[in-house]
């Protein structure tokens, strides 16, 4: 795995062979725990074989902006999403055009926490309007006195960040052409997520459900990932509480952390599963696959949604395990036969009625393991996601950086005021500020 100083001189090619195109890689890394961690972890040790990447995590993107004066990348790669962990790249992404990578295709969480947590409010009115050009500015004043949440999924925050790309890359073809349709001129493409082969040791899976008190016999539901509301856990905690009063033997893991889901134990006690819910709390990496082999069926719900595909689900089709997802707009492309597909006008009856289904019907399960796992094995592969990232990084770094005269002011801010004041009171002049 790459560590966070995972930045390394390399000399080119001997003789006449092309020099390979060195790229800049923003995006977190662990201990860092996120998504995307694991997804740069997994990708970017395969795609060296043929680019020079060095890696850019927070603790060391200082260091980007004196090696590229010293030796200018051919390509600045940014794995943005809406989690605190990629915060640290918006200072970078006007000066330095690339390849952004949106792993989330609404922004506007993430611009509003930077923003109105450094009370820069001028900043994010401006960036809004930019955004949103007929919006109410009424709402600004909304959101700065901490009453957005929810609702900031109605607004994208998307404009500047494609404004400022060579290129924007999703992982959703649906996605990618309302991009399009929305941004018209701007270079959108899609690009296949990919998740390794998923197994596990042939005792791992009755090992955790020991562990976890979980009967050998009983149908287990898992929710991989980040235990927050948009995972729909409150629905699953009611559809759960449902098949317990039919008597089935069913039982729910909650695989993941729980810091922003304060209300999970009152929850727990008020549909009275307590008994049939466990809450691992965060597991590493690699013990997701034992987890995964305990399970007969797995949760992977979503919304609101900031149009994101999930890794935990295709992890979970990798895995041969039968899946639950919500019914949106930018899943449409996915085959009916690859998932059971939850109704969110009728969430509850619908969510309830899909694990009936999968508690009883053990064909069922099989059938739908089968055909999620050859759908990952068509589509999400690493050696898919390797692919599509060869074309775009060398497509990308081919392309100009575009005119973007017209982003709000403050993206052009060199944010040396505080220097410059304190070189005036010591009554010397630096050649930097001059």
């Amino acid at each position: 795995m790459p560590e966070e100083t995972d930045i390394i001189d390399r000399p080119s090619n001997p003789g006449s062979e092309p020099r390979p195109l060195r790229i800049a890689w923003f995006s977190p890394l662990a201990p860092v725990r996120s998504g995307i961690s694991a997804y740069t972890a997994e990708v970017v040790p395969l795609l060296r074989q043929w680019f020079v990447i060095d890696i850019y995590p927070e603790a060391t993107a200082h260091d980007f902006v004196w090696r590229a004066q010293r030796e200018p990348y051919d390509l600045v790669v940014y794995q943005l999403g809406n989690s605190r962990g990629h915060d640290y790249m918006w200072g970078y992404l006007v000066p330095y055009p690339g390849l952004v990578v949106l792993h989330d295709a609404r922004l506007h969480h993430a611009r509003a926490r930077l923003l109105l947590s450094q009370d820069r409010h001028d900043d994010y009115r401006r960036e809004l309007t930019f955004d949103q050009p007929a919006i109410n500015i009424a709402f600004a004043e909304y959101a700065i006195a901490g009453l957005g949440g929810p609702i900031y999924y109605f607004w994208p925050m998307l404009r500047s960040v494609i404004r400022a790309a060579k290129m924007v890359a999703v992982h959703s073809e649906t996605v990618a052409q309302d991009l399009r349709d929305a941004y018209p001129g701007a270079a959108v493409e899609a690009l296949r997520m990919g998740v390794p082969d998923i197994s596990a040791a042939s005792e791992a899976g009755a090992n955790v459900r020991r562990a976890l008190s979980l009967p050998a016999d009983a149908t287990v539901f898992a929710a991989f990932g980040k235990v927050t509301p948009e995972k729909r856990v409150s629905a699953m905690l009611q559809s759960i509480a449902t098949l317990k009063r039919e008597g089935r033997d069913a039982y729910l893991v909650l695989v993941g952390d729980t810091d922003d889901y304060p209300t999970l134990a009152d929850e727990l006690d008020a549909n009275g599963v307590a008994d049939r819910v466990r809450v691992t709390g965060y597991v590493t990496d690699e013990a997701v696959a034992d987890y995964l082999a305990a399970a007969n069926a797995c949760l992977c719900l979503r919304w609101p949604t900031a149009l994101e595909t999930s890794a935990s689900w295709l992890r979970c089709l990798a895995a041969a395990k039968a899946t639950v997802i919500t019914d949106l707009a930018h899943t449409s492309e996915i085959p009916s036969a690859v998932a059971l597909r939850v109704d969110l006008l009728d969430e509850a009856a619908s969510l309830a009625n899909a694990m009936r289904r999968l508690a009883d019907d053990h064909q069922l399960r099989v059938a739908l393991s089968v055909a999620g796992h050859a759908y990952w094995a068509a589509n999400h592969t690493m050696d898919a996601a390797v692919t599509d990232y060869r074309r775009l990084l060398t497509t990308a770094a081919g392309r100009p950086a575009p005119a973007i005269g017209d982003l709000p002011v403050h993206f052009f801010a060199d944010h040396s005021t505080t220097a410059k004041a304190i070189v005036r009171e010591m009554d010397v002049s630096v050649d930097l500020f001059e």
